[in-house]
């Protein structure tokens, strides 16, 4: 993961160890706002799932950490969240687990007289992400990627729906158990 500033990945450093430890990865941390700041935190569980139990067992846990590193001089507030089904990509792992949907990715350097893509996941190639656009298809060093997020789109929805379904059936079958 990408830290765009000192602060942030001094806050990476003081709390993946933990976040870790407890079975999450984090996705993006970014320290926003002027004067009221806010620290948002997006993680999730290795199988992709990120329930509002988990954002509140993580937020217990990194919070005294934070207050213990005190790496924002500034007060803030925490928002600790999932990556939502539009997500950033953040991994070139996220590359090759989302090949085949659409996503929107910005470059810090022209390829081909453009910074901006927008088309269908086509794989990784070492460390080049592939993306088949209306131009044809890109592959584009991960290093030179500013941006990077999933398109909401029908598809994407449908499975996150079925996939809160599957979770929502398993989660009722384990409350029945004796």
């Amino acid at each position: 993961m990408r830290a765009s500033n000192h602060v942030e990945e001094k806050v990476i450093a003081a709390i993946e160890p933990a976040a870790a430890e407890l079975g999450y990865r984090l996705v993006r941390v970014r320290l926003s706002g002027l004067r009221r700041k806010r620290l948002q935190i997006m993680a999730e569980r290795d199988d992709g799932v990120m329930l509002l139990e988990d954002c509140e067992k993580l937020s217990r846990a990194i919070s005294p950490i934070l207050d213990a590193a005190d790496p924002i001089d500034a007060h803030y507030d925490l928002e600790v969240s999932s990556p939502g089904i539009d997500r950033p990509l953040v991994r070139l792992e996220d590359f090759a687990r989302f090949e085949g949907y659409e996503a929107k990715l910005e470059t810090a350097q022209m390829i081909e007289g453009r910074k901006r893509f927008k088309g269908v996941l086509s794989g990784v190639d070492g460390e080049r992400v592939k993306i088949a656009a209306a131009e044809g298809e890109a592959a584009i060093p991960f290093s030179w990627l500013v941006d990077a997020k999933l398109v909401l789109t029908d598809r994407l929805i449908e499975e996150d729906l079925k996939r809160a379904k599957a979770l929502e059936a398993e989660d009722n079958a384990k409350r029945k158990e004796p």
